[in-house]
């Protein structure tokens, strides 16, 4: 391993979660005089130290740019870039690095399948398959591409409780549908969809699947040869890394026919006037000087999830999630949006006629971070009648204390507006 990558976490998973909040030091602050209670993880979590120190190192000794340096920095940036997308195809059991494409993040990386797959691979008549649930990343490249080929766009229904038709999904499974995108994790209601079911069903009618799983990632290890899905992307940002740094999982059969999304250094093995000649897998799609720090911080990211026991992590999100319904429900007018039967630690809400960024902003003076506006799913707020939610959403580090705090918030709230 090379000195400038971090070292992986040793020894059994960690199963006290309480204990890593220590790791964060960004969670240590007071807000407007209060101690901070964090619960706006699904927009952005905070980095914990062992990703803090990854990317100052990266900065300060071994700042270069990668790939073609034949100096010292320029060999241990590339090695710790690469050995970081290693790690990172390790974690999700990629079958190759090859697979394992940088981008900046959950939403270019539903771009580039939409431009260089869809482009290439939809026409007029054909279909995309989406969900009412999806986050806008997952809906506007697909329209975008469907007004460049003559496709169209087709929202498989969610049901009152926020989970997905399945029986109406499977019906709008036709010849005529070459490609479901589909949210592992729904942003705005927390759903968890029956993801290996509806990857089965989309592969039997023939169609690509690229799932969303930018809020998968912090609450599940995801392994996306037993999700047998073809595209699986996913953000730094929410899984305790930097922003501006993401990840395109592609079968590599399917990266290897599509044409490149960007052209210019990197991504080329020759040019002239005449033609160019793309580079390797996956290369070709990686134009430009690369992220980096962001790529290396994310590596670290990888190997501090990688030491943790994500049944102690499910179990301590599940019962907050649980806490902090039956504590929202205390408060005269309150709402949850979304109450499926399987949930990430995503609470969203109304609570009477207070409007959500007036929520926002009462409990913000209290030192609780939420987050609230129709969350980038406004179809979701349209199908519940409202036009906007308050979200609280949990990571690994919150506590009970987190949830009473966000409580009072809002108590305080319902004085101001009585």
């Amino acid at each position: 391993m090379s000195a400038s990558a971090p070292a992986p976490r040793r020894g059994a998973p960690i199963t006290d979660i309480a204990s890593l909040r220590a790791d964060f030091p960004g969670l240590h602050q007071q807000v407007r005089g209060k101690p901070l209670a964090y619960l706006d993880n699904a927009a952005s979590s905070q980095c914990p130290v062992p990703v803090l120190d990854a990317m100052l190192r990266q900065q300060k000794m071994n700042h270069a740019n990668v790939h073609r340096g034949v100096h010292e920095l320029s060999s241990r940036a590339t090695d710790a870039y690469e050995g970081a997308r290693e790690r990172i195809r390790a974690y999700i059991n990629a079958a190759s690095g090859t697979e394992i494409v940088y981008t900046r993040g959950t939403t270019e990386s539903i771009n580039l399948v939409a431009s260089s797959l869809g482009g290439s691979l939809l026409g007029a008549g054909d279909e995309v398959l989406v969900t009412e649930m999806e986050h806008h990343s997952n809906i506007v490249p697909w329209q975008l591409v469907c007004e460049r080929t003559g496709a169209r766009l087709v929202p498989a229904p969610i049901t009152e409780r926020g989970e997905l038709d399945v029986d109406a999904f499977e019906r709008l499974l036709t010849e005529r549908t070459r490609i479901v995108a589909v949210g592992h994790v729904s942003n705005a209601l927390g759903t968890i969809n029956p993801l290996r079911e509806l990857i089965d069903k989309a592969h039997a009618a023939g169609a690509v699947v690229l799932v969303d799983g930018a809020q998968a990632m912090p609450h599940m290890r995801v392994d996306v040869r037993a999700l047998d899905c073809d595209f699986y992307a996913f953000s730094g940002h929410k899984m305790y890394a930097p922003t501006g740094i993401g990840v395109l999982y592609g079968r590599e059969t399917l990266l290897d026919r599509m044409p490149p999304y960007q052209g210019g250094g990197e991504m080329i093995l020759t040019v002239s006037f005449d033609r160019s000649v793309w580079n390797s897998l996956p290369y070709k799609f990686e134009a430009g000087t690369p992220n980096v720090t962001g790529a290396v911080a994310l590596g670290a990211a990888v190997d501090y999830l990688g030491g943790i026991d994500f049944d102690a992590v499910t179990e301590h999100e599940r019962a907050l999630l649980d806490y902090a319904s039956e504590r929202l429900l205390e408060l005269d007018g309150a709402r949850i949006i979304g109450t499926a039967r399987h949930k990430a630690g995503v609470l969203s809400f109304v609570l009477g006629s207070i409007h959500a960024h007036d929520l926002g902003t009462i409990v913000d003076r209290e030192g609780v971070a939420i987050r609230t506006g129709h969350h980038c799913a406004m179809p979701v707020m349209e199908r519940f009648g409202v036009p906007a939610t308050a979200r609280a959403s949990f990571a690994l580090y919150n506590s009970r204390e987190d949830v009473d705090r966000l409580a009072a918030g809002l108590r305080k709230a319902l004085e101001i507006f009585a």
